[in-house]
């Protein structure tokens, strides 16, 4: 039942953003933003013109790199800031599923049409992940229901749509950490591995393949000693557990990490070992080499000046020369704009540390690998936000949310946080579920109560029916932490598809 209610609403949610960003980009005229903008491939065909106009809003700012990147392959140096694995899953969904489609539609239009069809799959995956992770790692079946349905309405929303990898980071993350919640560590590394193939933060997620086997391996030696058993017989256990651990840590991150040092050997061998000539570069991408600076390989011309580096990692290279990404480098008083956009993901993401915190000082001290409640067949520990099993999400999402806030642009906090860490859902529905009269009730009632009661017959059939539905329809008489913590939620989902897919600035 839960499972076709989070299905349910994610189909929902998915199908009105992309109405609604279809909507905003007929009737609000474009900015004339400066972003990435490179001639197109091919002339329209019969379809590309409503294509265009239905999914155009989809390819705006950074959807434009993956989509010239999926028709084109990395040309120019900056691409490479764009990891592969949505390019490569574009290029095969429009020349394999979409290829009977070729002769009305151009390539680029069929990536526009896979763009919304792989990011609406991947979005309900992402939704059904969270829910499984939530179910295993919180022991509360309403506390993971009602945080998948916040992902419905996520902050993030326009970009788990358009062409960006959030939706496929976001399902391979918490689809990874699920099944390495549920004892399947070498399916969890080769899913997280992809993971890190889509976003480069993906790297950061080797924490998971160290903490939760250690904590696990611990859970298992102290019960082999508390039972007592024969010295030899304890010591190869033991023996057993530690090689374990340590094959298991040691082989998922290499797994993990791999993915990324393969793309940095791609791109070191693309710049600094070139076989390409600018002459065999298409005149009209030539011509923004020459306009905007952008840089191709060269095999005729010196070579870039990271290729000499100790370390010579392209990514960072990008980072550091073309968005001037670094430690406090964004900390400039025209940002301020930028630092209040961002303000209610950081203070979301900073109480939920604290909270969690507060309530489990001697927990954190220990970092939740040995205690109460820790041995194997010792009480079952607290359910909830608070559980032993959540600290180790609580400390992942603080290390992005400092890591974010002091050397990123710190406008796309909001984005890297929403699709990278259940924190934000888990303890949004914790506050919720605490401190929401309307939800202070018992399920059953819940089930025997219509929520929807008093709504025309048509918006009854069309609206799905859940609790965050239920807060929503009741909005006046919820309480003012809800009308904060929603409004949030709501605002920022439907900011994002008018302004983003107009290149309005945005998160």
């Amino acid at each position: 039942m839960d499972v076709r209610t989070v299905v349910q609403f994610a189909v929902f949610t998915r199908v009105a953003t992309l109405l609604l960003q279809a909507v905003c980009n007929a009737l609000i005229p474009d900015h004339a933003a400066d972003a990435f903008s490179p001639p197109r491939a091919e002339e329209p065909r019969l379809l590309d013109p409503p294509v265009e106009a239905l999914l155009g809003g989809l390819s705006r700012w950074d959807a434009e790199h993956f989509l010239f990147i999926a028709e084109r392959g990395y040309l120019y140096e900056h691409n490479f800031a764009f990891l592969p694995l949505l390019p490569l899953a574009l290029r095969a969904v429009a020349g394999v599923l979409l290829r009977p489609l070729a002769g009305w539609l151009t390539v680029r239009g069929r990536l526009l049409l896979a763009v919304a069809g792989l990011n609406s799959v991947l979005f309900v995956l992402s939704t059904l992940a969270l829910y499984g992770l939530g179910r295993v790692t919180l022991g509360d079946r309403r506390l993971a229901l009602l945080s998948s349905l916040l992902l419905c309405l996520s902050p993030a929303n326009v970009f788990l749509a358009a062409g960006y990898s959030e939706s496929l980071f976001a399902a391979l993350t918490f689809g990874g950490v699920w099944l390495l919640e549920r004892g399947s560590p070498l399916r969890a590394s080769l899913v997280l591995s992809l993971a890190t193939a889509a976003r480069a933060n993906g790297l950061v997620n080797a924490g998971f393949l160290v903490y939760l086997p250690l904590r696990w391996g611990l859970t298992q030696a102290g019960g082999v000693c508390a039972r007592g058993a024969g010295r030899l017989r304890s010591s190869l256990r033991l023996i057993w557990i530690a090689l374990r651990v340590l094959l298991t840590a040691g082989l998922g991150s290499a797994l993990i990490i791999l993915p990324f040092a393969v793309f940095q050997l791609y791109g070191y061998w693309t710049f600094c070992m070139p076989s390409l000539r600018p002459e065999q570069v298409s005149p009209a991408l030539l011509e923004l080499v020459r306009v905007k600076g952008y840089r191709v390989p060269d095999a005729s011309g010196p070579l870039p000046v990271w290729c000499s580096q100790r370390l010579p990692l392209l990514y960072s290279y990008i980072q550091d020369a073309y968005w001037d990404v670094g430690f406090l480098r964004y900390f400039q008083l025209r940002q301020i704009p930028n630092f209040l956009l961002a303000l209610p993901m950081a203070a979301l993401v900073a109480m939920a540390a604290w909270t969690y915190a507060a309530a489990n000082p001697a927990l954190c001290l220990r970092l939740g690998l040995w205690g109460e409640g820790l041995k194997p067949g010792a009480e079952k520990p607290s359910a909830g936000f608070l559980s032993p099993r959540v600290l180790v999400y609580v400390v992942h999402a603080t290390v992005l949310l400092g890591f974010g806030f002091f050397c990123m642009h710190v406008q796309v906090l909001t984005r890297f946080l929403a699709s990278s860490s259940p924190v934000l859902y888990w303890f949004s529905a914790h506050l919720l579920l605490h401190y929401e009269p309307l939800l202070q009730q018992r399920e059953e009632e819940e089930e025997e109560q219509s929520s929807l009661a008093g709504l025309p017959r048509a918006l009854w059939s069309i609206l799905p029916h859940n609790l965050l539905t239920q807060l929503l329809l009741h909005w006046s008489s919820c309480s003012i932490l809800t009308r904060c913590l929603l409004g949030y939620f709501t605002s920022y989902w439907l900011l994002g598809l008018v302004l983003h897919c107009n290149f309005l600035p945005w998160t």
